[in-house]
């Protein structure tokens, strides 16, 4: 797999269901609690299902064959 692709955020958190919009993964927040509950969504490495998981700089989130990594501006 690539290296990820750094998208950055304004704030120190974002909560997972936003980075994954953000990050142009999903186009909606129903399609985002849905990748997730099915658990193809995995942040740093290890399945996540909760769509409210706060991430922070650093963190890598993985959508099927795209990997992006949260940066603070």
């Amino acid at each position: 797999m690539a290296d990820p692709v750094d998208v950055p955020i304004d704030d120190e958190v974002i909560r997972l269901g936003q980075f994954l919009k953000l990050a142009n993964l999903i186009d909606t927040g129903s399609e985002a609690k849905a990748v997730i509950a099915e658990g193809l969504v995995r942040v740093n490495d290890e399945v996540e299902l909760r769509r409210g998981r706060q991430l922070h700089a650093g963190d890598v989130v993985s959508l099927a064959s795209h990997q992006v990594r949260v940066v603070t501006v």
